[in-house]
């Protein structure tokens, strides 16, 4: 298992397990706490989650939960693509309102971790595509909340127009970044 830290955030990271392949397929642990922990990701995962999006260009996020209900997650791709994005909304973060862009697929076996003070959302890059994640907290729908995911301040390069996006009405109009409360200090959640 390689892991290693995004582009300008190393609190998020790729990580990309190892597959055993032979002629019944593969096998592959995509998830090994001993690793994890050795690595420096100690978690607990309480709650996983899989989202079928069917057209090419669906965008979901960016979302994150706050409070106690704030979680870290685990993303990885099982069938299709994916970009995958995490906003760094850590206020008094050196990397605060930057984001990493890394592109998950059940061929390049990429996943990615983001911790908690980040926003998180992805969008589709081929139809019928298959995300699975696993989350630090469990869904509390009260602890929702969301970022802009074209906020022209962030300045993310979606692979999708807004007139192609296909997207939650929740998700239209979430906050910009300037608008955002201080849900995270980076004093909280260094890196």
């Amino acid at each position: 298992m390689e892991i290693i830290a995004a582009d300008g955030l190393p609190a998020v990271r790729i990580i990309t397990p190892r597959r055993h392949r032979d002629d019944r397929g593969f096998f592959s642990e995509v998830w090994h706490q001993g690793r994890f922990t050795e690595a420096g990701l100690d978690v607990r995962f309480l709650q996983d989650n899989h989202a079928l999006s069917q057209p090419v260009g669906t965008l979901r996020g960016l979302h994150f939960q706050i409070g106690t209900s704030a979680q870290g997650k685990l993303i990885r791709c099982s069938k299709g693509r994916i970009l995958d994005v995490a906003v760094d909304i850590r206020h008094g973060s050196p990397s605060f309102g930057r984001f990493a862009a890394v592109e998950l697929s059940a061929e390049n076996w990429r996943q990615v971790y983001v911790p908690t003070g980040f926003a998180h959302g992805y969008c589709t890059l081929e139809p019928d595509t298959e995300v699975i994640y696993k989350v630090t907290a469990y869904y509390d729908p009260a602890a929702e909340r969301g970022l802009l995911w074209n906020d022209p301040g962030i300045g993310i390069a979606w692979p999708v127009t807004m007139d192609l996006a296909v997207i939650a009405e929740r998700d239209a109009t979430w906050p910009r970044l300037r608008d955002l409360p201080a849900y995270f200090a980076y004093a909280e959640h260094p890196d």
